[in-house]
Order: structure tokens, then sequence, then C-alpha cells
């Protein structure tokens, strides 16, 4: 499960008793950015890449990234470009399917349990190393030992061993995987998994070059030391200014790479971002504001790109002892507040749907669970909102002191004002802080909040992905949930070999986490991407995966 980058899925201006500031202020800003429209006819119209006969993309992708580790990163704006760097055995194709990666073919044993990958003939990492299934063997091992604290650990459970090694208890070496030759690779499981496949086609599985992470410790993610297996790799990463990425002469598929070149710019205000892109400076822009989506949509029709995805815009509680919002009827007073239609409609207005549940709609085959108030009167729950409170000891004489933590982005704010709006009535007095993305998730992770904006987009197309963040031993349970029976139905689901059964076991798993108001789900994400015309083989999918090695550019466009 990856976090979300701070571009994703943005929203606009205020709500709930903001309702008469929001028509005042929706209509400055179009006005506002009508009257820009007017005076930059020239740049509206230059959504083509700049004059030039060489493949070079230039992409705004969010935050900075704390990592290009594939091992240590866990946002969308890293693993965009950690997945353009390493080849898992598992790959995905253009439109989002699993197809071979390093692995050219598969197959499972007759009970699930032994999965043999065949590695393709004559793999080179870019530094013309042989890579070999012992690469694969040392990646599996650190992603599950305990230091390395990759952030889906937990998805790798099934594995034999997989979670005494990741706890410490056994050493890694004792992992059931094995290399029987250069290009063999087995994975024994102790339970056949629904997800294994899907797993291995996330970048952090990808085989790793231990002959320089041995070497270099660290500072192997350098570019002077990392070498790559992917169809690119790192030629400079200058902080807060450019990751630049080069095509990888060694890559298997090599001669199907087109780009010269592919440039990720750390963009996290989406309105820079659409500005960089109508001047021609960007190619993709990940994320639009909201506040100018109907202009986008008059302006840059052919460029603009939404669809659903897998994803879920959400707040965290924080249950550690010694949070105000540990009180349970507390929590649920402010989910029973929200007004999430104001936000998806009168916000946003981008398609996103209200979230009366926590696994996004958009995957189907889910059994979805409810809150059970999602059918009341708003001033029904608001009664009931105002009666929790006061049993809680709170209210507009006594009122709340709540720290609402977002990642930095104008409007992630501008949620987090509305959703202080929506509870002042019950006497919450909301306090605002931000702070970049790296040290946001970090400070959640690390508990050091109240109430936290997250947001979640699949790296699995299951169920499970979304709730086994919130199992006991799971880095990415910023709630700190400590629940045996959650645990206990998320154990059972990733073992179960019936499909009925299983989709059961989730949703029970889901409608525990909104009976229990662990999290405040606010909306089912969709994406809004900006992709210039001239560029093909950029694919919409419900994964948002993209690979740089399929895209071309028309430079005559």
């Amino acid at each position: 499960m990856s976090p979300t980058s701070p571009m994703q899925c943005a929203a606009s201006l205020g709500a709930g008793l903001l309702l008469s500031v929001l028509s005042v202020s929706m209509s400055a800003s179009s006005s506002a950015m009508a009257a820009q429209a007017t005076s930059s006819t020239s740049s509206t119209s230059s959504i083509s890449p700049a004059s030039q006969d060489e493949q070079i993309l230039r992409i705004a992708n969010g935050a900075e990234p704390g990592s290009l580790d594939p091992q240590q990163t866990s946002g969308t704006w890293e693993t965009r470009i950690v997945r353009d760097l390493f080849e898992p055995l598992i790959a995905y194709s253009a439109d989002g399917e699993l197809i071979p990666g390093l692995a050219e073919r598969w197959e499972s044993s007759a009970d699930g349990r032994i999965w043999t990958f065949h590695l393709r003939a004559g793999l080179e990492w870019s530094d013309g190393t042989p890579l070999t299934a012992e690469d694969a063997v040392f990646a599996l091992r650190r992603l599950l030992t305990p230091a390395t604290a990759a952030h889906n650990a937990t998805l790798y459970y099934p594995i034999v061993n997989a979670r005494a090694v990741n706890t410490g208890a056994l050493l890694p070496d004792q992992l059931g995987v094995a290399a029987p030759d250069a290009q063999t690779l087995t994975i024994t499981l102790s339970h056949p998994s629904a997800t294994l496949a899907q797993t291995l086609a996330m970048s952090e599985a990808a085989p790793l070059p231990r002959h320089v992470i041995v070497a270099n410790g660290a500072d192997w993610t350098r570019p002077a030391n990392m070498v790559t297996s992917g169809a690119f790799v790192l030629k400079e990463w200058a902080p807060q200014s450019h990751i630049t990425l080069t095509p990888n002469a060694r890559y298997h598929g090599a001669q199907n790479v087109t780009l010269d070149e592919v440039v990720y710019l750390p963009i996290e205000e989406s309105h820079a971002a659409l500005n960089r892109f109508r001047a021609g400076e960007v190619e993709i822009a990940y994320g639009v504001p909201a506040s100018h989506y109907t202009w986008i949509q008059d302006n840059l029709a052919e460029a603009l790109h939404t669809y659903p995805i897998l994803g879920e815009y959400f707040y965290v509680f924080n249950l550690r002892e010694g949070s105000p919002v540990a009180d349970r009827r507390i929590r649920r007073a402010l989910n029973l507040a929200t007004r999430r239609e104001v936000i998806t409609e009168r916000i946003l207005g981008m398609g996103q749907i209200p979230s009366w549940h926590f696994v996004p709609e958009a995957l189907s085959e889910h059994q979805g669970a409810r809150f059970d108030f999602a059918d009341w009167s708003m001033d029904r729950r608001m009664a009931k909102a105002r009666e929790l409170m006061a049993d809680a000891g709170y209210g507009p004489d006594h009122p709340l002191e709540l720290t609402l933590r977002y990642n930095t982005l104008e409007d992630h704010k501008k949620i987090a004002v509305a959703l202080g709006a929506m509870w002042k009535p019950l006497g919450v007095q909301v306090t605002l802080t931000n702070t970049e993305a790296a040290v946001h998730y970090r400070d959640l992770a690390l508990g050091d909040f109240e109430v936290g904006r997250y947001g979640m987009i699949a790296t699995i197309a299951d169920a499970y992905d979304f709730l086994n963040a919130f199992s006991s031993d799971n880095t990415s349970n910023a709630p700190g949930l400590s629940s045996p029976a959650y645990d206990a139905l998320i154990e059972a689901a990733a073992r179960e070999g019936d499909d009925d059964a299983r989709r059961q076991q989730l949703h029970d798993a889901e409608q525990y986490l909104l009976d229990h108001d662990v999290v405040l789900p606010l909306y089912d994400y969709v994406t809004s991407s900006l992709v210039t015309p001239a560029i093909s083989g950029w694919a919409p999918n419900a994964l948002d995966v993209h690979p740089s090695r399929y895209l071309h550019i028309d430079t005559s466009h």
C-alpha cells in the first residue's frame, strides 16, 4: 500500500458551514483563472514538448523522494521513479496488467505452495554484472529483515518463515526462498496466497544488486554508485530540484525504449504544476487543482485524463493512550458530523465517491462494508454527535482542542479547514499543522499526531492491501490499532483458499474499522493528470501505473 502523492486528488475551497464562503470564493477563483487564461493565451496552447529532436520527458511528480531504495520507498511519487529503475520478476504492461518481467515464466505446484520462477537468459545489471536468481533471494531476505522496516513487509508473510524473519525471531537465510541455479528462483509458502503474483510485481520485491549494496551500504543509491535492472539508470539526483534518468543499455527490452531522458520534478503544488504544463515546461503533471478543474476541462481537454483508481482519501485517528481521540465516542462524533457529500460535490466536483466505506468501490469484487449511520439524516447525525461529545465531557462551553495534521498542499489545507468548520458546532477547536510529505508520513508512523490526513493508493488490486495496513504488526498502522479480533480476520483472509470465505473475512475486517471509527474516510479517489497529446503509450488504469519505458514523444506534434 502506498501513501498518495501530495498532488493526488487535490481538493478545493471550504465546506459545511463555509458554504456561503464557498460560492463567493469559487466565483473569485474562476474569475481569476479566466483572467489568467486571457493574459496567457500563448502558454495555454503550449502543451506539446519544447521543440527538440531528443526524447526528453519531464514529469511534475509531487514531493521530493525520501529515498530511491525500492525497499525504503512508500509514496506514489517515489514508486514511479523506482519502477523505472528496477524491474521485478513480474512487471506491468502499459495498461496495468501483469506480464513477465525479469522472469520469463513461472508456475506453482498443485497445492499452490511452491512457486518457481525462471529468469530470462543473459540478464545483466547496468554495470554489466550478471543478474541472477541469487540477487532475487538477496532482495527478498533484505525485504523481510527487521532493520529494513519495509513499508509492505507483511504482504510477504505467506512465504515460509517470513513473519519470524521480519520480527527477528529467525535469521534471513531461513526465509523460504532459494536459488537452485542462476536462472531459477523458488518461493515456498506456508499456505496458498491469492495475492503473491501481484505482490511480487511491486518494485520493493525486485532483485537488488547485492554486490553494490554490500560495497556501499546506505550510499548505494547515489548516482555514482547505483546500478539498476530496469529500463533506466540514475544519471543525476539534485535534491529539491530534479532527478534525471537515462536509458539502461543492458536492460533486456532496451531496443523498445525510445525516451532519451526522463526528468522527475518535485513540484508539490498542483497549481504550480499546471502552470509549468501550460508553459510547455513539463509533459506530464500528476494531479490537477480541483479549483481549476472546470477551466482545465474547457481549455486542456485533449490533455486531461480523469478516471477512478484504487485509492482512498481519509484521516486517521491516533488510538494510543493519551490521545484525545483514543476515546471512541469522540471519533464517532467526528465521523457523524463530517459532510462527505459536501466535499465531493461542492468542493471537488471531479467524480469522487463519498466514502461511507473504506475499501474503494472500484474494487468491485470486494463485498463492501458501510457505516451504520450512512442513511441517517444530517439532523439525526448531528444530534447523536452532540450527545456523544457531551457524554465524553465536551461541548461549546467546554471545547475539545484537536490538532489536524496534513502534508503540505493548499488543497489539503482547504479540506482540513472545512472539517474544522463541520466539527465546530460540537465544541471542537481545530489547530492545523502541515509539513512536507516525507516528514508528515514519518510523524504519523511514529504516532506523533492526533488526527492526520492520509491517502492510500493500492499496490495490488485486492481489499487485503487496504485492510492489512491496520494489523498490529504492520508498519503502515498509523492509528496504532492493536486488536486481536482484527488481526485474526486479516490472518484468516491471508490463509483462506476459498474465495467466498475470504471475501467475507475481508468484509468483516472493513466493518470492524468502521464500527470502531479507526479511520475517517472522506472519498474514493479519481485521478486527474495532464499528459501532452504528443505522448503515446500512456494508458489509464485502476492502479495508475505508467512505466516510462512504454512512452514515446512525437516531437513533430
